[in-house]
């Protein structure tokens, strides 16, 4: 057996097994649907969506690759990364429109459940005291879907790219992008793990647009890392190419992170949520970041900068 034959099995049975729980998921809630019409409340595994999506067409992208690696010579990542999208969204849109969650007093799609599971842990609903920024029950707003969506496609291209780039150089023993492909894995697998714990404590949020500083800690970290891997994705496909490759990726990262925000605005009636005491939390002016938030923002920007003048140094020739 060669190889690359065995990279595809490993990869495909590490990826049966990290997925296992976010397919669990959707087979709990799908189960539930027909035996009860409904997922009772009690029942409702936390983000579903988007994960249990994620997980399915993570699954399938790694099983068919090896199949595209041999039929195409070229655009080999684009055509799974496509194929693998595809199936996320008509996966993602199918739960959220047909799956229906029992809230004990009426019956509510799983899109507008899942909005309020984001803001605040479902078993807070009926003890919570709302006031006047809080998401309101049924006042479903399908924008907030910008950050899940955001999420979970960096998510998908960025795995997909780091799985295509060691098959690449197993197949073809160039080594050259072995440093670059090794450090957007130590990201996704960063990323991923805080996408994992996010999925079982939502960083620890209570309800309240004041935060906990180790919930505040750990948003922060996953605004920074999400950036840096947006940027990352697209720096590989731009390295060795002159300033292009040291000015696109930063944007990107800068982007990504600046959408992360409007998406956390979106989902919080106009507001952000507050990650300390002082002015540097305060929102300036009329804008809704504060200052703290846009040295976040730049810190993304900033490591991503560092980063692509690492992978893109030139080695001297010795003369």
């Amino acid at each position: 057996m060669s190889k690359l034959s065995k990279y595809w099995i490993i990869t495909l049975l590490s990826t049966l097994t990290v997925c296992s729980y976010p397919v669990y998921m959707g087979f709990r809630v799908i189960y539930d649907m027909f035996c009860f019409g409904s997922v009772p409340k009690e029942n409702f595994p936390k983000y579903v969506i988007p994960y249990t999506p994620i997980a399915v067409c993570v699954i399938v992208a790694v099983a068919i690759m090896p199949f595209i690696f041999k039929i195409l010579s070229r655009f080999q990542s684009l055509a799974v990364t496509v194929f693998a999208l595809a199936i996320f969204f008509v996966t993602e849109l199918l739960l959220e429109s047909q799956i229906l969650v029992d809230s004990g007093a009426t019956e509510t799609q799983l899109q507008n459940w899942q909005m309020l599971s984001c803001y605040k842990p479902p078993e807070l609903f009926e003890t919570r005291k709302w006031t006047a920024v809080d998401v309101l029950i049924g006042d479903y707003n399908p924008a907030f879907k910008l950050h899940f969506y955001l999420i979970s496609v960096i998510l998908i291209m960025a795995i997909i790219n780091v799985i295509y780039g060691f098959a690449k150089i197993i197949k073809t023993g160039d080594k050259t992008r072995l440093k670059s492909n090794i450090i957007q894995a130590v990201c996704v697998i960063l990323f991923l793990g805080l996408c994992i714990l996010a999925c079982f404590t939502a960083f620890f949020r209570d309800g309240e647009l004041t935060v906990s500083p180790i919930s505040a800690f750990l948003m922060c970290l996953f605004f920074v890392v999400m950036g840096v891997t947006a940027g990352l994705y697209a720096g590989s496909f731009l390295l060795e190419r002159g300033k292009i490759a040291l000015v696109i990726p930063p944007i990107i990262a800068f982007v990504i992170t600046l959408l992360m925000y409007i998406g956390e605005m979106i989902l919080l009636s106009g507001n952000l949520y507050i990650l300390g005491e002082g002015f540097l939390f305060k929102p300036i002016g009329k804008i809704v970041l504060s200052a703290f938030d846009i040295m976040i923002i730049l810190l993304s920007t900033g490591i991503t900068v560092y980063l692509g003048c690492i992978l893109n140094r030139r080695k001297k020739v010795k003369t």
